[in-house]
């Protein structure tokens, strides 16, 4: 018996380990899963908690987007030129709407909306959907029919929320310099286009309290994040002048049955800034897609289908371009004062210089002759200029030469895009390089045919001839003002290049301040005679053919005044129209009769 002690002591000695064993199995167990739920509610918290916040709000509340309004535009007198009007979006939420009043609701919304009530009661019938959009920017009188309708028969689910649209308070005034937006509020042509970053505010919000199954709770709590209106605008369109140029226009197709809408720009000559620029007739940026042309709308109106909707689409994109920065035309007759202004400043010729205008002129082999067969002799500068002389001209660009002509044209900016802060600008003109020219191109380009540029370039070009030489960047915005009304940015004139001499502009002021005169008593514009000697006005007509039967014109009219220190240059054209430039002259008269006397 006493033996059986230690035996009995051994037998317990690897129980004992077994046990041991197994607690330390088990706390190393127990260790590693505390650690990992230590771990994962460190990933849980720390490194996820954000997303999970995110999510559970996104279940929690419900988002409502409140659009802020656009940046207003003014011109530089003070015209309130773009705004904003309060309008509503109706949107429904199927799942709060009452079961048994699906069919009621879809009745009664597609009279009031104008909508197809199949495809709504469809929509309604969505249980899952918390939101469908009804109608984008509705008038007050809808708005307040929706809700009384609604509340008259018991409908649930229903949002009329506030929001804003773009307005324009002076209709067609302006309308291809501004632009309109679209049903999102966003540019889509024009200024509106061009700043549309700038104009865009930003959006508020409002958070209200919904449960799980998206319904708003009946205690809820809404927060709201204020929207910011956009940046404003002040441009350096002046009010007055623009509807001096408008009204001129307009009466100017009118009597001469203008085919493709006229242009006009005023620009200041030594800052490049824009005092006016209109393509008539124009359309109502409130109804962009309303074709403002009688004509035009019933040409439209008259096909069906895939026809119509392309001659439609085409009669809109018509009458939103900005012409005076989007088409290419071959300048004509106006194109001399450069050729002549390059001449000078390079010494190519003087005011001594004498030409010959005979039947015609060969060059190459191509005859050339002045307009109707004139022969017009011996002729000295300005008298190539009042006479509007292709053959001299074609003698001028000879002693000039190609590579000296490509160089002027060039400097004048009449390659390259002028800069202006419109959108849709050709990247480039079409013109010949010097490689390319040979002695009938050379002719040709000479006297305004052959190459095309914009009436923008043709302008600012003119600019550089009559100041000295600079060629200023055209710009529209003078300031920008953020929504505190602080000044933002301001604009500024900026010089591109020098391109020509100070002497070469008196000189070439005195010609065409003469041709001027004798284009008014050529074609009997006494009173228009009068208004150019008063305010010392210098221009040229320009008469350039187009169409395959060369039976219409681009007639143009481009000056500058006063000649001695010249501080504006009008532009005034129609395309497509049987009359001649000397036609648009009156036009610019008014235009000058308004810059001195009032503006």
């Amino acid at each position: 018996m006493r033996g059986s002690k230690p035996m009995d002591a051994l037998r317990t000695l690897p129980e004992r380990a077994f046990r041991l064993r197994a607690r330390l199995i088990a706390v190393g167990l127990c260790a590693v899963c505390f650690a990992g739920l230590i771990g994962r509610l460190f990933w849980l918290q720390l490194c996820t908690g954000g997303w999970y916040t995110q999510r559970a709000l996104g279940q929690q509340l419900r988002d409502t987007v409140v659009p802020a309004d656009r940046g207003k535009i003014y011109s530089a007198d003070g015209a309130l030129l773009a705004a904003n009007s309060s309008c509503w979006t109706l949107r429904a939420s199927p799942r709060e709407m009452p079961e048994d009043k699906l069919a009621l609701a879809a009745k009664g919304l597609a009279e009031i909306l104008e909508l197809d009530e199949a495809k709504l009661l469809e929509k309604f019938n969505d249980r899952r959907s918390n939101d469908c959009l009804l109608r984008y920017r509705v008038e007050r009188e809808t708005a307040d029919a929706l809700r009384d309708f609604c509340a008259e028969n018991g409908i649930t689910g229903v949002r009329i929320n506030q929001d804003s649209k773009r307005w324009y308070p002076q209709g067609e005034f302006l309308a291809s310099v501004l632009g309109f937006t679209n049903v999102d509020n966003a540019g889509v042509s024009g200024l509106e286009l061009e700043y549309n970053d700038t104009l865009t505010g930003q959006n508020g919000v409002v958070l209200t309290a919904v449960n799980a199954w998206g319904y708003t709770l009946a205690q809820s709590y809404e927060t709201e994040l204020v929207p910011v209106e956009g940046c404003g605008l002040r441009l350096t369109i002046d009010a007055n002048i623009q509807h001096y140029l408008e009204n001129a226009l307009n009466y100017a197709v009118q009597e001469h049955h203008v085919a493709a809408r006229s242009v006009g720009i005023v620009l200041e000559v030594n800052t490049g800034a824009v005092l006016a620029m209109a393509t008539t007739p124009a359309y109502d940026p409130n109804q962009p897609r309303v074709i403002a042309d009688k004509a035009a709308r019933a040409a439209v109106d008259a096909l069906s289908g895939k026809e119509r909707a392309a001659a439609l689409q085409l009669a809109q994109q018509t009458q939103w371009r900005n012409k005076a920065v989007s088409d290419l035309y071959e300048p004509g007759s106006v194109f001399k004062l450069i050729t002549c202004a390059a001449a000078l400043d390079a010494g190519a010729i003087t005011r001594h210089s004498t030409f010959y205008c005979g039947d015609s002129i060969s060059v190459a082999g191509t005859r050339f002759h002045c307009a109707n067969h004139k022969r017009h002799g011996s002729q000295t500068v300005t008298q190539a200029l009042e006479n509007s002389c292709n053959q001299s001209f074609i003698q001028i660009g000879a002693r000039l030469g190609k590579e000296a002509f490509c160089d002027y044209f060039a400097a004048f900016g009449l390659r390259e895009p002028t800069g202006v802060d419109l959108p849709a600008e050709p990247k480039k003109s079409l013109y010949y390089t010097a490689d390319r020219m040979g002695p009938v191109e050379l002719a040709s380009c000479a006297f305004g045919q052959s190459s095309k540029i914009s009436y923008m370039e043709m302008a600012a070009a003119v600019c550089a001839v009559v100041n000295g030489g600079r060629l200023m960047q055209p710009y529209l915005v003078k300031e920008l003002t953020d929504s505190a009304g602080n000044v933002a940015y301001e604009g500024k004139p900026k010089v591109l290049s020098q391109s020509a001499g100070k002497s070469t502009a008196h000189t070439l002021a005195s010609y065409l301040r003469s041709t001027a005169k004798e284009a008014c008593q050529l074609h009997g514009l006494s009173d228009v005679s009068a208004v150019f000697e008063q305010y010392q006005v210098a221009g040229k007509t320009g008469t350039a053919e187009i169409g395959e039967n060369r039976e219409l014109n681009n007639a143009w009219y481009l000056s500058f005044a006063p000649a001695d220190d010249p501080q504006y240059v009008v532009v005034v054209n129609q395309c497509k129209t049987k009359k001649s430039g000397y036609q648009m002259m009156p036009v610019a008269a008014e235009i000058y009769q308004y810059l001195f006397d009032e503006y």
